[in-house]
């Protein structure tokens, strides 16, 4: 059995579609949605006994991104959450499976949503060994199934695109390794099989520049004149220069190349909104 909490976003929806065999239970959010108070613990632990000892999977897909939300909203749902889960099925013989971010290791100056997440992984890092039944995956930036979220680098360039207004951004320098979900699910379907527990990162190790990135998006949709590179003053923390490595067991998974991929993918992003017009 593959139950999915938080189905109904991004990560959610790609892993019910790569799992569609398996028939996914995916949970309603009434279901799950006062999961991280700590009294939930017995209440999680009875909805998932009937298939105790199965050899189930969980992914904890659940999670909010938004920077501007509440601190302790994040911690509630990318926190408090997962780790009820964890500590609630312990035991009974199911694989739990996570998500964070590589920024959890990165950045000291962490926003919200980044700092929630670095509780989640630190947390996993410090289960004991005999606590093989978790796997806390950290991801880059995921993009596919659906509009990029509003607040996100992809979503400010699909708004400017999309209402013919100008791009202003940094010099760019930024690293980023861009993701399709689809790959990634792939990605954490490979690490499971390999019996991999604790904390991994989900690596492709081709990161490009968001200068890079945002010049090809503006040049093949012809819109280079509304792109505004180095308008903005550049960040004083950000990733500048690590590349992460590719695990081994990753090696054979051809990911999607980032700079046509992504430009397709907001390419049909905007037929779609001009088709709901």
């Amino acid at each position: 059995m593959i139950f999915v909490v938080g189905a109904r976003g991004r990560l959610g929806r790609a892993i019910c579609t790569g799992h569609a065999g398996s028939n996914p239970v995916q949970l309603a959010r009434g279901i799950y949605e006062n999961w991280w108070q700590p009294q939930s613990r017995g209440e999680i632990s009875r909805y998932f006994e009937p298939w105790k000892k199965t050899g189930s999977i969980i992914f904890v897909a659940s999670g909010v991104l938004d920077p501007h939300l509440p601190g302790e909203v994040h911690e509630q749902v990318n926190y408090q959450l997962p780790r009820n889960i964890i500590e609630a099925v312990a035991g009974l013989g199911f694989q739990v499976v996570t998500f964070g971010t590589v920024m959890e290791q990165l950045l000291t100056t962490q926003n919200p949503y980044i700092h929630s997440k670095a509780l989640l992984g630190n947390y996993v890092m410090g289960l004991p060994a005999k606590e093989s039944h978790v796997l806390h995956l950290r991801i880059h930036t995921l993009y596919g199934t659906g509009s990029p979220s509003p607040f996100m680098f992809l979503g400010q360039v699909l708004a400017a695109l999309a209402t013919r207004n100008d791009f202003a951004m940094t010099r760019g320098n930024q690293l980023r390794e861009y993701h399709h979900v689809d790959d990634d699910v792939r990605a954490a379907g490979l690490m499971l099989q390999s019996g991999l527990n604790g904390v991994a990162d989900i690596s492709h190790g081709k990161p490009v520049k968001l200068a890079d990135l945002a010049t090809h998006i503006f040049r093949q949709l012809g819109h280079q004149q509304r792109f505004k590179l180095g308008a903005l003053p550049e960040p004083p923390e950000e990733n500048y220069k690590t590349i992460f490595n590719r695990p081994a067991v990753l090696n054979e998974l051809n990911f999607r190349e980032t700079l046509p991929a992504v430009t397709q993918y907001l390419k049909t992003c905007l037929t779609e909104m001009d088709g709901l017009a």
